[in-house]
């Protein structure tokens, strides 16, 4: 079951096979990408670099609507999280990114069903000093598309280079 994938450092089957849990990134990039949030929500980590993020998220009971299926929110917010992450790699240990987000345009596609895994991808559209321009999609397992969307971020002090700010 999905107990035992977690133990064996995968989160759930997806289209062709296991999906990897964040266990698999680099401990500073693992270290980077956890937030109080993501474990509200059961969103993890799955790929991260340069220009592009990966979350996934095997949504259950507490992710339902009242029709039983995924609730928007929740793809609302893996949107919202995937594009600010792909804006966002530091590759430097010790440090981090951060922005806020301005704007976020989300148009549902599809629907997610409990038990089965969400997987959301952001890619970076460009970048200037203060601001940047992301979009997203989330898919299912089978790699339907449930939604997809556009985001602006500003980002914080600091942030805008690469190598990022201390951690706190």
């Amino acid at each position: 079951g999905t107990l035992e994938r977690r133990r064996a450092g995968f989160s759930s089957v997806a289209a062709g096979g296991i999906v990897p849990a964040m266990d698999n990134l680099p401990d500073h990039i693992r270290t980077q990408s956890l937030s109080p949030f993501h474990g509200l929500l059961g969103i993890e980590m799955q790929h991260w670099e340069d220009g592009l993020a990966r979350l996934i998220c095997l949504p259950g009971p507490q992710h339902a609507n009242r029709s039983g299926i995924v609730h928007g929110g929740v793809m609302l917010a893996l949107l919202d999280q995937v594009n600010a992450f792909a804006g966002l790699y530091c590759p430097t240990p010790g440090r981090k990114r951060h922005a806020v987000t301005l704007d976020l345009d989300t148009r549902f596609t599809g629907q997610g069903k409990l038990g089965e895994v969400l997987i959301a991808e952001g890619r970076l559209v460009t970048a200037g000093r203060n601001i940047f321009f992301a979009r997203g999609e989330v898919k299912d397992a089978a790699g339907n598309l449930v939604a997809f969307g556009a985001s602006t971020h500003r980002y914080r002090a600091g942030s805008h280079v690469l190598e990022g700010v201390a951690e706190a």
